[in-house]
């Protein structure tokens, strides 16, 4: 058996992408409103500088996504981690639209990300 290359695995926005894909064709989605409820409505990255204890000035990455703000305001925490993404931060929100609107929340998606070690 030969071994061939494994098939690069999705990261977690190209996830969220195919469920939307699928979701999508199943509900017969216009292509206007698909468009409109595939992308993020705004997406910001920041620069944090901290005064660390030991004296010194750290710099952390961070970003906001709010995908959509159609049934309501943004809902959606912050990731503080090492590995934090703006693709794992663009995936949450959108996944948070999606929860909000399958239970009636009058809320729209959105998440934040912070790239630290919280320790």
């Amino acid at each position: 058996m030969s071994q061939g290359n494994a098939p690069e695995e999705m990261n977690v926005y190209q996830n969220a992408e195919a469920r939307f894909e699928e979701a999508a064709k199943k509900l017969g989605l216009e292509q206007g409103i698909y468009r409109y409820l595939k992308y993020p409505d705004k997406e910001v990255t920041m620069y944090i500088p901290v005064g660390m204890d030991n004296g010194t000035l750290e710099v952390f990455t961070g970003y906001r996504v709010l995908h959509s703000t159609v049934r309501g305001p943004g809902k959606g925490g912050i990731r503080f981690a090492p590995d934090v993404s703006l693709d794992e931060v663009r995936a949450l929100a959108a996944w948070m639209t999606w929860k909000c609107a399958v239970v009636d929340i009058p809320f729209g998606g959105a998440k934040g990300g912070l790239i630290c070690t919280p320790q």
